[in-house]
């Protein structure tokens, strides 16, 4: 039986899925610290970044996710404007305006900077922090996309022209023309370019009118919003890969993450 393993911080992410693993029979763990005290059978991870990369060598977890670069190697037709890796040393010296995020956690807000000089400086993060920078669009409406083995398992839209679209009573509204196109679209991506065998994957709407990706994140840390919790359980579990079971196909998805840098 798989045991869901959680961080000690609740949140409504953890809380649904715990609640599908609930339904599902699983046993849950849900830590009181950064240490795993006592060996968990069958561990299936689910947490933020940090958390993560120090629980899962605990558990005994590879954690399947995309390449930091991975969104910056995609056809320019899928992306809908330019998208470069590169290092935050190299993106303080653009023009603007240029949306920076960090390639890997949260160092800093990911937003559009007037020019690449506003960028923190050497003094707050280092020049060789990988980042990946794009030309600024316009978002009409973002969608999340739960991938396992190629297939869709459930979505959910997150913003609506850069604002949270859930409702008041809760809820994540959408037409069912949008789901659906947003589906197509995800669809036609999973074709296309390799990616993790289980993975979120945000695609858009853009305001000229073409759907475009958005950005990939790792299934196992991604907020659920409206999405299924029954299908983010089973791409969780998908994605949390004993270290002896690695397989050539699961290799490739596997990031290294400086997690002592948490404790």
């Amino acid at each position: 039986m798989p045991t869901l393993v959680l961080p000690p911080r609740f949140t409504t992410d953890s809380n649904a899925v715990r609640a599908a693993a609930l339904r599902a029979g699983w046993a849950i763990e849900r830590l009181t610290g950064w240490r795993v005290a006592t060996p968990i059978g069958d561990p299936v991870l689910y947490g933020e970044p940090l958390f993560a990369a120090v629980v899962a060598p605990q558990l005994g977890l590879a954690l399947l996710e995309p390449t930091l670069e991975w969104l910056a190697g995609l056809p320019p037709a899928l992306l809908g404007r330019s998208v470069r890796f590169t290092t935050l040393a190299a993106a303080r010296g653009l023009p603007g305006p240029v949306f920076v995020k960090p390639a890997d956690e949260k160092a800093f807000e990911a937003q559009v900077w007037a020019s690449g000089a506003a960028l923190p400086g050497p003094e707050l993060l280092p020049d060789h922090l990988a980042v990946l920078v794009a030309d600024p669009v316009a978002w009409e409406l973002e969608v999340r996309c739960v991938v396992v083995d190629g297939q869709v398992v459930t979505c959910s839209p997150y913003l609506r022209r850069g604002v949270l679209c859930q409702a008041e009573d809760g809820t994540w509204p959408a037409t069912p023309a949008e789901l659906d196109a947003a589906r197509a679209f995800a669809a036609a991506v999973i074709v296309e370019v390799p990616l993790p065998p289980a993975v979120v994957l945000d695609v858009g709407l853009l305001s000229v009118g073409a759907w475009a990706v958005v950005e990939a994140n790792p299934c196992w840390g991604s907020g659920v919003y409206g999405c299924d919790p029954d299908g983010v359980l089973r791409a969780a579990r998908r994605a949390s890969v004993p270290l002896g079971r690695v397989t050539p196909a699961d290799a490739p998805w596997i990031v290294t993450r400086r997690g002592d840098q948490a404790l």
